[in-house]
């Protein structure tokens, strides 16, 4: 057990933290212990000496004290890491589907009070993101009682793979790396790093060492499932594709052609790789999207009559934010004046600083440019194993539409 010293926090943060949110800056410390290192853990006070939580405390990090505990009486050994990883993986056992769990966001940071920690489930086999120095150096004791955890369900591990290659670890003051993560409770011969996973009924190999992120975007399950009831008969362009999954999803959905499109030629061979696996018709093309959709405007070419939009965040600051709404409303307004009346545009943003009001903005002003009105279908999220805490705005990325040009 660590002996926790004390730092005192404003006012202002402290009306944030009780409301709610668990972040508090270097600037609104107003005292603290002497000899506090970076990764400790520290008791959160208000100024006039009250408890507010506990928090890992880093200074090399803008965000200096990430509160994970509110209350005064937790003890943070192994049992308690244990309960978070039990709290984690039960809500997913709840709230996701059986035949879905098999590969689900088991940990999503602050959503799960588990502040930079993510780990992703692609059936026996764990990958893991720690971009917090105090997760980083209590990793051990999360990961081995999220092994129980998972076991004790009947629910095999037989590895966990770490992708902290990552370079917003260096803010944090961690090195850059990746590589299977070691414990006594798992057997080296049983690494590896290629495993098949199903999802929405559709086979994927997910390579957890060398694939973006921890391997496959889990959050846009249900999102693919929503474009693909809308796709029989149509003729699909899919862009920013990765894996080929909206690609996919269309194309098992009934669509009469189906091209993934991508600027990656590793992503454009996992596409083609997945749709052979599956016996899907997809045409996967290398490409980059926006000199794409501008030749098919230029030469007015309408062969696609349904286009799914499903870009990289283009922005993971509030300072480029304008930047990426320009990139968000450059490949909208190309899509919308390709597709004919009747056609339909599933359009996306994965950016929490691309928020909901601003893109339904950058989505009306590409529509008026493009000279077309919308019929909006639906508006979707992440899905919940991605969970978003009402309190902590920054666990709402994920934006998901679905239109006809009519």
């Amino acid at each position: 057990m660590e002996a926790l010293k004390t730092v005192t926090i404003s006012k202002r943060a402290e009306l944030a933290a009780r409301g709610g949110h668990p972040w508090i800056y270097g600037s609104e410390i107003k005292d603290m212990e002497e000899g506090i290192a970076p990764g400790d853990m520290v008791k959160v006070l208000s100024s006039k000496g009250k408890f507010v939580g506990t928090g890992f405390y880093n200074p090399h990090s803008k965000i200096t004290i990430r509160i994970f505990s509110t209350n005064a009486n937790d003890r943070f050994d192994e049992a308690f890491w244990k309960r978070r990883a039990a709290y984690a993986v039960d809500y997913r056992l709840q709230v996701m589907r059986k035949e879905d769990y098999d590969c689900c966001r088991l940990v999503f940071g602050e959503a799960d009070q588990l502040p930079g920690m993510t780990v992703d489930r692609f059936g026996d086999v764990l990958s893991v993101q720690v971009l917090s120095l105090g997760m980083e150096k209590r990793k051990h004791l999360f990961l081995d009682g999220l092994i129980e955890v998972l076991r004790e369900r009947n629910l095999p591990v037989s590895c966990i793979y770490e992708r902290n290659d990552v370079k917003i670890r260096e803010l944090e003051g961690m090195e850059q790396y990746k590589g299977f993560y070691h414990s006594p409770l798992l057997a080296p011969e049983e690494e590896k790093t290629l495993v098949d996973i199903v999802e929405n009924d559709i086979r994927y190999t997910v390579d957890v060492e060398n694939g973006q992120k921890t391997g496959f975007f889990l959050d846009q399950k249900f999102n693919r499932l929503a474009a693909a009831s809308i796709a029989r008969g149509r003729h699909v362009l899919d862009c920013f594709t990765h894996t080929g999954a909206f690609a996919l999803n269309a194309a098992k959905g009934g669509a009469a052609s189906v091209t993934a499109l991508d600027i990656s030629e590793e992503a454009v061979h996992m596409a083609a790789h997945n749709g052979i696996i599956n016996g899907l018709p997809i045409q996967a093309v290398r490409a980059d999207v926006f000199d794409f959709l501008t030749e098919l405007d230029r030469t007015k070419n309408h062969e696609y009559d349904y286009i799914i939009l499903d870009p990289p965040a283009f922005t993971k600051s509030g300072r480029t934010v304008h930047e990426a709404f320009r990139g968000y409303k450059e490949i909208n307004y190309r899509a919308m004046k390709i597709l004919p009346r009747g056609g339909y545009l599933a359009t996306c943003s994965c950016s929490h600083f691309m928020g909901e009001e601003l893109f339904v903005k950058m989505v009306k002003e590409a529509a008026r440019d493009a000279g077309v009105t919308l019929r909006q279908i639906e508006f979707r999220q992440q899905a919940p194993d991605h969970p978003i805490l009402m309190t902590v705005p920054e666990t709402y990325y994920l934006k998901f539409f679905l239109f006809q040009i009519i």
